[in-house]
């Protein structure tokens, strides 16, 4: 997501998304975001195979898999809205609708967030896969289309939080 998040004061709609704490199928999620590979990339969207950024990937698989509408409502949101910010807005947002997990213990049909510069605030998201035993990380990346490759050492060193969806 390299532009993939929400200032919190313009924010709105439910925040249901906590309620129910019984936690949604792995299976599920990653089937559900391997139906989006091959989306291309388009700047706040989240229609599958006509385009998505990553936050549009991740709101995609919540309403295929939860059968419910975006858990709040997305103002838009520009391309540097992280840095002109400075603030963990994204980390805010999914942490009010996700369970919050330690890094170290990420699985299929998690979800992962990113900083993408040292020090900077964690913008880019994607859900863990699995295949032959080993993790991989399903997101769409500017210029790039949804794609799921190897969850390898550099994008481990790169993930700050990691959620269980409910």
């Amino acid at each position: 997501m390299a532009t993939e998040a929400v200032p919190d004061e313009v924010v709105s709609g439910s925040s249901s998304g906590n309620a129910t704490k019984q936690k949604t199928d792995a299976g599920l999620i990653v089937a559900a975001a391997r139906g989006w590979i091959g989306t291309p990339y388009v700047h706040q969207a989240s229609l599958k195979g006509k385009g998505c950024d990553c936050l549009g990937l991740l709101r995609g698989v919540w309403r295929e898999v939860r059968c419910e509408d975006d858990p709040e409502i997305l103002p838009p949101y520009s391309p540097d809205w992280a840095e002109a910010k400075g603030e963990e807005t994204l980390y805010k947002g999914l942490k009010r609708h996700l369970t919050e997990i330690d890094t170290a213990a990420i699985s299929a049909g998690n979800v992962v967030l990113f900083r993408m510069i040292a020090h900077g605030p964690a913008k880019h998201c994607g859900i863990v896969g699995m295949q032959d035993g080993r993790l991989t990380l399903i997101h769409a990346r500017q210029n790039k289309q949804v794609n799921e490759e190897v969850f390898t050492a550099a994008w481990r060193k790169k993930m700050a939080f990691a959620f269980e969806v409910p």
